[in-house]
């Protein structure tokens, strides 16, 4: 789908900020699905795979959850740990856990304030139109929180297998 050129330059102003290879992780302090503080500092000493969607039990954000849960024993045997990032109360995200069996902690960004740190919260297309809203993204990390990949825009049907592949590990 072509996007109309009075549109361009707008959807180019909400997607300017990308974190790059090589740069610090964004810091911040969030809850996780039990009520407990997570921050970044607190994943350091593990590579970390951050990623970034936008409803917990939606189809989209199940099938992405479920496919990082079928593939958790491959990345931990790597030595990387997950880390699911939504705007959702930790309440529901307990309830996502649970319901799915998720193995992995997820985290609370209600103002989206961390999502817009990393870039992942803007103005998108969805379904023709634009809307305000989670870019689905996912950010691997070094020992010592440091982005060793950055990727925008990914699908959630496919993207665990795409990563896996990416970072060498064997499906």
């Amino acid at each position: 789908m072509r996007i109309p050129d009075r549109l361009v330059d707008r959807l180019e102003c909400v997607t300017n900020l990308r974190l790059e290879p090589g740069t610090p992780a964004p810091d911040f302090s969030l809850l996780d699905q039990d009520g407990a503080h997570v921050a970044l500092s607190d994943l350091r000493g593990q590579k970390t795979i951050l990623y970034f969607y936008p409803a917990a039990m939606t189809p989209g954000c199940t099938t992405q959850a479920c496919d990082f849960r079928d593939s958790i024993a491959s990345l931990q045997g790597a030595g990387y740990r997950v880390v699911g990032i939504s705007r959702d109360e930790p309440s529901k995200l307990a309830q996502f856990r649970e319901r799915d069996g998720l193995a992995f902690t997820l985290l609370s960004d209600p103002d989206h304030s961390v999502h817009a740190a990393y870039g992942v919260w803007g103005e998108k297309m969805n379904y023709g139109k634009i809307v305000e809203g989670v870019i689905r993204s996912t950010f691997v990390l070094d020992e010592n929180g440091t982005i060793t990949q950055a990727l925008y825009n990914v699908k959630a049907t496919g993207h665990v297998a795409r990563l896996r592949k990416l970072l060498g590990i064997d499906a």
